[in-house]
């Protein structure tokens, strides 16, 4: 009897191992490269196959992963990107990071996750590791990866986990171009389904990432990182409800936190937006409210936060109608530049990004909409959002030109004192042109 434990093990302890990454997006690519770095050989996967000849030609399609560290991986000869599912027999561990959205009535949507599975399920062979990093509920790894990969065996006979294969969840905690953390640099929580993939998933994460973090089992690991994002969430909701409340009673809410954050213990500042954006904060506190029904749990906590979060797009719509009121300007037929379709500033991830359902509120309401972004100079298809619209350019002229400019998104590159010269009216969601030394009349804050 083969002992598949000790044979992986001593290939991943030499870089005799091959790497497979399914999902090539903002969290396989760069993990992919962390392994490469390592100079550990890596094959990503992707259904899009407008992806795979601009990657194996050594360009990036993220913004903020430059070409070069791609070119660099691809010139070694330890990358290539491919959409032939069939190759996943060469590598030795599977790592899933594939999208794990809402559906429309904001339940989990597991297609991604489901479909990647069973393509592993379809060619695993004994000997293998598979880890999911998608953001998930707790039980997804047990209860959706576990049986396929067990029946995987084209003869009938059952794979037994942590002898035949080797099973485990590792949350991704990617934040795109933070300064201060990439992914080699956070810790990463691991847990395994038995001691044997713990171990396994350990040794592979060992080499690129600065710690690892054992967790008792797989439903430990996805369980962290909802906490993780509902913790951001809730407070991120307790500063728009204030920022809410304070508005009614003439109290900026920004000076407030910046007050309150000067304490060194028992407060960490969070910051109130036009809404939630990226692929974890709007979406994870979902997948455990939806989980917990089944276990006749409510989570009202969490879904207040979601509610109060959800509102923020209209609140800022509303807060724009009744600027533009003062100034006797109506808000249909009112011509409004939004500023910034990111998530967040200085990236052109547009994932869930509040900027998107603030173009389908202004329009709904029979404002004319533009906006201006200096990572994405065009609105891709989402799955929610069809627009067809172009960054319009920031000149003196275009400015003049709205009724009113809202901020959504604070990039770093944005002049605000040339913006607040000449725009008649601002709406700013993030306290940008004060933090940039603009205070002038024309500025408002919601």
């Amino acid at each position: 009897m083969s002992d598949y434990r000790t044979e992986l093990l001593e290939k991943i302890k030499s870089k005799k191992h091959t790497i497979g990454i399914i999902g090539l997006g903002y969290v396989g690519l760069p993990l992919a490269l962390e392994f490469v770095a390592k100079k550990i050989k890596t094959i990503g996967f992707d259904i899009d196959e407008t992806k795979i000849p601009v990657l194996n030609a050594g360009k990036s399609y993220i913004k903020h992963i430059a070409s070069e560290r791609i070119a660099g991986a691809v010139n070694s000869g330890l990358f290539e990107a491919t959409s032939d599912f069939s190759r996943l027999p060469e590598v030795d561990a599977i790592i899933i990071a594939v999208p794990t959205p809402l559906n429309k009535h904001r339940e989990p949507d597991l297609s991604y996750v489901e479909n990647s599975a069973k393509m592993a399920a379809q060619y695993l062979r004994k000997g293998q590791l598979v880890v999911l990093e998608s953001s998930t509920y707790p039980g997804t790894t047990d209860e959706i990866l576990l049986p396929l990969m067990e029946n995987a065996s084209k003869t009938g006979e059952k794979f037994v986990v942590g002898q035949d294969f080797f099973l485990a969840f590792s949350p991704e905690r990617e934040d795109p171009n933070n300064p201060n953390f990439n992914t080699a640099t956070i810790p990463k929580v691991v847990g395994g389904v038995t001691p044997a993939c713990l171990e396994i998933s350990q040794a592979v994460y060992d080499q690129i990432i600065v710690k690892t973090v054992p967790v008792s089992s797989p439903r430990a690991a996805e369980a962290t990182k909802l906490l993780e994002n509902i913790y951001r969430a809730i407070n991120i909701a307790l500063v728009n409800e204030l920022k809410m409340v304070f508005d009614k009673m003439n109290i900026d809410v920004w000076e407030v936190i910046d007050a309150a954050k000067t304490k060194p213990f028992g407060f960490n500042a969070f910051y109130p937006g036009p809404g939630l954006g990226g692929h974890c904060i709007p979406i994870d506190p979902f997948y455990l409210t939806w989980k917990a029904r089944q276990y006749d749990q409510n989570t009202k906590f969490i879904e207040l936060a979601g509610e109060i979060n959800t509102y923020q797009p209209y609140y800022v719509i509303e807060r724009c109608a009744d600027i533009l009121n003062k100034y006797q300007k109506p808000l249909s037929g009112a011509k409004v530049l939004i500023l910034g379709a990111a998530y967040k500033k200085d990236i052109d991830d547009m994932r869930e990004s509040p900027s998107l359902k603030l173009i389908s509120l202004l329009r709904s309401k029979g404002a004319m909409v533009d906006y201006n972004d200096p990572y994405i100079p065009k609105l891709p298809p989402t799955r929610k959002y069809k627009y067809e619209m172009v960054s319009v350019e920031l000149t003196s002229e275009n400015l003049e030109s709205y009724d009113l400019v809202l901020l959504s998104t604070d990039h770093t590159g944005y002049d605000y004192k040339f913006i607040s010269t000449h725009a008649k009216l601002i709406v700013d969601t993030r306290n940008a042109f004060e933090k940039g030394g603009v205070k002038n009349g024309n500025v408002f804050k919601a």
